[in-house]
């Protein structure tokens, strides 16, 4: 015998419809709030951002980095920011993952550019400085694989090396690590004469003795008053011995080379002041320095300091900094040596 069993789906009454969909709308109003909503705000952030600003165009090529002295076998290199710089030595071939026309230099700017000619061929190319190296004493500039390729050059090839000044269509081919057309062949006559300028390991410097170079034409003055100037004190005892009338000529062609930087060092207790034309990470370098403008040399720590000087006021300072920024040397300044 069964037993009647009460309807278990009986309706639900209004009012409880009524709270059933309450409760609904909330959970999933809570749910959109803390669901969708949430992804949609942790999702922004994590849009990359594609407005980075990349320097472009003459802004690519500075600031220029020159960085701390270093020390390879012994010998201190200081990078140094020089503008006239042109030496011959030996070329390198850098790592395979060079990229471009580029190459490596211990001591110029990074970037810079240089004309490296091939001392064999006489071809010449553009070349970006990029890098530090090479670390090896007997070599002047490391070459990526295309800037090789481009000069013909291999391993131990003598080259030259001439900081230059491209225009900005050059520079811009280079930093899209494109070549630009080859310079100007150099004559047989020039590359013989360079040759008997390549030292047996390392580089030498042509700055000074490079009859070619525009650098010549300014330094020209400097050179031509250094030898007047150390000849007339010699002069000077000859006519001692003559009449009274012979010292006369010898105080008036005096004043007139006194400016110049030479002799400024004899009276070295008498002034506070100097002319600093540069500072040098070997003497031989710094030597060919003072001998170009007849100034002195201050060794100082690892570095060797090129000095003309020095002077009692600041005026016949200034008219010694004048003459050695026109001899080439455009960051020479003042200084006090007390």
């Amino acid at each position: 015998m069964r037993f009647p069993v009460k309807d278990r789906k009986a309706p639900i009454s209004r009012a409880g419809r009524l709270f059933l969909g309450g409760v609904s709308t909330l959970s999933l109003a809570a749910c959109g709030l803390g669901g969708f909503g949430g992804l949609d705000a942790a999702s922004e952030p994590s849009v990359p951002s594609t407005s980075r600003s990349i320097p472009t165009g003459p802004a690519a090529d500075y600031p220029m980095v020159l960085g701390e002295p270093f020390t390879i076998d012994g010998i201190t290199y200081t990078p140094a920011d020089t503008l006239n710089y042109d030496e011959v030595g030996y070329a390198t071939l850098d790592d395979t993952d060079a990229e471009g026309i580029s190459a490596s230099h211990r001591t110029l700017p990074l970037p810079s550019y240089v004309e490296v000619t091939s001392l064999e061929s006489g071809r010449t190319v553009l070349v970006r400085v990029e890098r530090r190296g090479p670390m090896t004493n007997s070599r002047l500039l490391g070459l990526s694989r295309a800037a090789a390729a481009q000069l013909g050059a291999g391993e131990n090839t003598p080259i030259r090396v001439r900081r230059v000044n491209p225009p900005e269509d050059q520079r811009a081919e280079l930093r899209a690590d494109r070549s630009v057309d080859l310079r100007m062949e150099t004559p047989q006559g020039l590359l013989d004469v360079l040759k008997r300028k390549l030292p047996p390991i390392g580089s030498a410097s042509l700055a000074r003795e490079d009859a070619g170079s525009s650098d010549v034409a300014t330094r020209g003055p400097i050179e031509t008053i250094d030898p007047t100037t150390e000849e007339n004190p010699s002069p000077a005892p000859s006519p001692a011995p003559t009449p009274s009338p012979a010292p006369t000529p010898a105080p008036t062609s005096a004043p007139t080379p006194a400016p110049a930087p030479a002799p400024s060092p004899s009276p070295a207790a008498s002034g506070t002041l100097a002319v600093q034309a540069g500072a040098y990470s070997t003497r031989a370098s710094a030597q060919k320095v003072v001998d170009a403008i007849g100034g002195y040399l201050e060794p100082t720590g690892s570095l060797f300091r090129v000095r003309v000087g020095p002077f009692a006021n600041r005026g016949e300072a200034s008219a010694a900094l004048a003459k050695v920024r026109a001899a080439g040397y455009r960051d020479a300044l003042i200084v006090d040596i007390r």
